[in-house]
């Protein structure tokens, strides 16, 4: 394994600290475990670093501006009502 790959590591040795406290049992679902802790942090440093800009977090994370709403809203980090563009909430374009 490489040294500077600590994200890498840091997963294997919490997997196994998992697997080891569940003791006999099997796991369940563990894929979807790691990525649901994985994804949101990767989200709220992308939304950071992008000063909150969605088209420019979406471009970092090589995702369409609309599958990163998409994955922001089912993280809670943006509420599910929250505006698409300026314009959404514009009753002169007949918009709310």
């Amino acid at each position: 394994m490489k040294k500077n790959n600590l994200l890498e590591e840091s997963v294997r040795l919490s997997l196994e600290q998992y697997l080891s406290d569940l003791g006999d049992s099997d796991p369940n679902d563990m894929y979807d475990m790691v990525i649901r802790c994985v994804e949101r942090p990767i989200l709220e440093i992308a939304m950071a670093r992008a000063q909150q800009n969605q088209s420019k977090a979406a471009l970092m994370l090589g995702m369409t501006r609309n599958t990163l709403r998409k994955k922001l809203i089912f993280h809670k980090l943006i509420p599910q009502d929250y505006p698409s563009n300026e314009y959404s909430n514009c009753p002169a374009l007949g918009l709310r």
